[in-house]
């Protein structure tokens, strides 16, 4: 089985069944993650080394401002989507397989967990993954040792406070905390300039 194929399959939600052609594949791609994410963790790297190895890793060109900081960990590394000027902080893991879609601007806090695989319920099929996306949108700040489920979408501008477990969408422009977590209260959205008014 080819990458490209495997990916596409992953992204259409198709079941990973323990022991298929898939799966299998699921290992090797598991196996070279590992590798590269090893090779990010093992050593001190300049941001320009940490962008070619993250590219590696992701086996894509990563959108300007990328901003990782070390140690980093990923299951697949090839389904993870980055916007531009995306910050990521210490000790995350992103479980990628299902595919993780990051929007412009993102903020990632420390020992931010992002899990896109669920084991089947049947105990007899409990070898076997399907895969759901997880998406951030535009402007999202994730805070530290949260959790995000298989599935979930975040709305463009939320807060996910920190230690949240997220098992359902989030709103735009609302903050979100607790296991599981709720609604606290929503914010004002604002355009990026209200944000980050120009130097005069």
């Amino acid at each position: 089985m080819e990458e490209r194929e495997y990916l596409e399959r992953l992204l259409a939600g198709e079941a990973v069944e323990a022991g298929s052609e898939m799966h299998l594949m699921m290992h090797s791609m598991s196996q070279e993650a590992i590798r590269i994410c090893m090779e990010i963790n093992g050593a001190y790297h300049t941001p320009g080394e940490l962008k070619v190895l993250m590219e590696e890793l992701t086996g894509k060109a990563v959108p300007d401002g990328f901003a990782p900081f070390p140690p980093f960990n990923a299951d697949c590394g090839r389904n993870i989507h980055l916007g531009e000027n995306v910050f990521i902080n210490s000790g995350c893991k992103f479980q990628d397989q299902g595919g993780i879609f990051i929007g412009d601007r993102c903020l990632i806090g420390h020992n931010v967990v992002i899990v896109t695989l669920n084991h089947h319920l049947d105990v007899k099929r409990r070898g076997g993954m399907t895969p759901k996306p997880v998406r951030l949108g535009n402007d999202v700040w994730v805070g530290s040792g949260a959790i995000l489920l298989p599935g979930i979408t975040v709305g463009d501008g939320a807060i996910v406070a920190a230690g949240a477990v997220v098992t359902k969408d989030v709103a735009p422009h609302t903050i979100v905390g607790g296991n599981p977590a709720r609604l606290i209260k929503r914010i004002a959205s604002a355009t990026r300039t209200e944000i980050m008014p120009s130097p005069q």
